[in-house]
């Protein structure tokens, strides 16, 4: 069975590390893939954004163990779901809600049998503590019925949904990866028959097939591989250059 991490822990301290060691206590079968633990620390959005992309790629049963985690100790539960696909595992805080946005049958549980934890659990890690042995034990065939009761939704992220404008989409950026690409909500399908992005300040960006279809140095739109239009620069770092990040408002005509 494939376990799936993704953490804000970096990899300077011990914590990734602990949570594999209580996974391969539990279920020493268990294959353990890192999906990202450079994720900004307690940023939300970019985590959700790095599981929607990188999930769909994975083996179907696979289990997607999320630790981004700013309500550790407080009142927000642990969740389970389980989609056709896959079993998703994090703090109820919206960090698993964009992989499953356009799922139609969720099963969601809150994790509180005690059996699926450490015997003693910290108010500061419960990713070593609780979402490393849930995630174990499912591995080991552990029904997901057990991790505990059924409940009726979970927290959601909003998802920026294109709206008409200027004979285009009104869309904004939802992320800006490591290369300083801007990337929006517009899903290619969406941007097929257009042929600029208007950034603010009213600057033209036009739409291009791949990013050396310009220039070093110059900008183009580009659908990535995440299959949404973003803003780049070619052999550069568009959000530093533009000011875009999470939340810049741009359209596509």
């Amino acid at each position: 069975m494939i376990i799936t991490l993704t953490t804000d822990f970096g990899q300077r301290d011990s914590f990734v590390g602990a949570m594999k060691g209580v996974v391969l206590g539990i279920a020493p079968e268990a294959q353990i893939v890192d999906i990202a633990h450079a994720i900004p620390p307690g940023d939300i959005r970019a985590a959700a954004f790095a599981l929607m992309t990188a999930a769909p790629f994975f083996p179907a049963e696979t289990i997607h163990l999320v630790v981004i985690d700013p309500g550790v100790g407080s009142a927000r539960k642990g969740i389970g779901i389980r989609c056709a696909q896959a079993t998703l595992l994090g703090p109820d805080n919206g960090v698993l809600s964009w992989a499953v946005k356009d799922e139609r049958s969720l099963e969601i549980r809150s994790l509180e049998n005690p059996q699926i934890r450490l015997p003693r659990m910290s108010a500061t890690f419960h990713g070593r503590d609780l979402f490393a042995p849930a995630a174990a034990w499912l591995a080991r065939g552990r029904p997901f019925a057990e991790i505990g009761p059924e409940v009726n939704d979970f927290h959601r992220l909003d998802w920026a949904s294109a709206t008409p404008a200027s004979g285009g989409w009104q869309t904004e950026i939802v992320h800006v990866d490591v290369y300083g690409n801007a990337i929006t909500a517009l899903s290619g399908e969406q941007a097929a028959d257009k042929n600029y992005v208007m950034l603010p300040g009213e600057r033209r960006v036009a739409i291009a097939p791949f990013y050396s279809a310009v220039p070093r140095g110059s900008p183009l739109a580009v659908v990535g591989s995440s299959g949404l239009l973003e803003i780049a620069i070619n052999g550069g770092d568009a959000a530093k250059a533009f000011s875009l990040r999470p939340g810049t408002q741009v359209v596509v005509a």
